[in-house]
């Protein structure tokens, strides 16, 4: 093993031992996101229930009418009120739609340097879930609102490691050496923090499965979608990812996706745009 591969293994055993010992938290879900889940879990639940829930934070209640307005969702008629919302995009729409905005609560730090790369990968994570969203149309099998969702989980794992990098200099003031310990342990760390909420298995794998390019499945899955996405947002770039032949990348032929990204649909793009502004908002 490599100098930097044992400093990074290293680290990851430090980072596991900090998390059992609770000197680094795991992230946890907003609160608005566990009532919703533990309420939608109940198949009786009425619509006035769940309004009553998202209401008590309106910053939530007023991104979800947006999307229930946006002309990715929009009906005959505008709707201005929670229940309107609900009762356009359905209960399990609504359940998964408010975990995924919520999460962006979870990508902020009250330390500067935390803070900005929190929020550079929020920025990427709504990008590759703008993505998803948009593609898992294309599949009569996949949702999009759960292909939104595994969009932005598919990161999480960063942010205890982020944590734990603000009170150790070493890590903290090396741009390149932070970079590799997010590159090595972000995927491991995400499937722990997803299995810790209890997402369903089909979730839990994307940390790990999106970066698996020769992964060999029947049907594609949502951890397709997320590699498919995320080699779309380093198109073009320096980035190692921008250097990847998709032609041989075993999810854009299970999705039946071209494999140039000159080839996408003008129409998809502004889909794209569009969801992109509803979870940076």
């Amino acid at each position: 093993m490599s100098t930097s591969g044992q400093f990074i293994e290293q680290i990851r055993a430090d980072l596991l031992r900090a998390i059992e010992d609770d000197a680094v938290s795991l992230p946890t879900l907003p609160e608005v996101a566990l009532e919703i889940r533990e309420a939608a879990s109940d198949p009786d639940v009425e619509i006035p229930v769940l309004a009553a829930i998202i209401e008590h934070d309106s910053s939530i209640a007023a991104r979800l009418i947006r999307v229930a307005n946006s002309s990715l969702l929009r009906g005959l008629e505008p709707t201005y009120d929670v229940k309107g919302a609900i009762s356009r995009i359905g209960l399990a729409y609504t359940s998964t739609m408010v975990t995924t905005l919520a999460m962006q609560q979870i990508f902020l730090s009250n330390k500067d340097a935390l803070n900005k790369r929190m929020r550079a990968v929020w920025v990427h994570s709504a990008d590759v879930a703008a993505i998803c969203h948009t593609l898992a149309k294309t599949q009569r099998h996949l949702k999009p609102e759960l292909a939104t969702l595994a969009g932005v989980i598919h990161q999480i794992g960063a942010l205890p490691i982020l944590s734990y990098a603000v009170g150790r200099g070493v890590i903290r003031d090396h741009p390149q050496l932070l970079d590799q310990v997010l590159i090595a342990l972000t995927p491991e760390l995400g499937r722990v923090i997803l299995e810790s909420w209890g997402f369903p298995e089909e979730l839990v794998i994307v940390p790990e499965a999106h970066l698996d390019f020769s992964r060999h499945l029947e049907r594609p899955d949502y951890a397709d979608l997320v590699t498919v996405a995320n080699l779309h947002t380093y198109a073009g770039t320096e980035h190692p990812f921008g250097q990847v032949e998709w032609a041989g990348v075993a999810a854009f032929e299970r999705l039946g996706l071209p494999v140039n990204p000159g080839e996408m649909d003008e129409s998809y793009q502004q889909q794209i745009e569009q969801m992109q502004d509803l979870l940076r908002a």
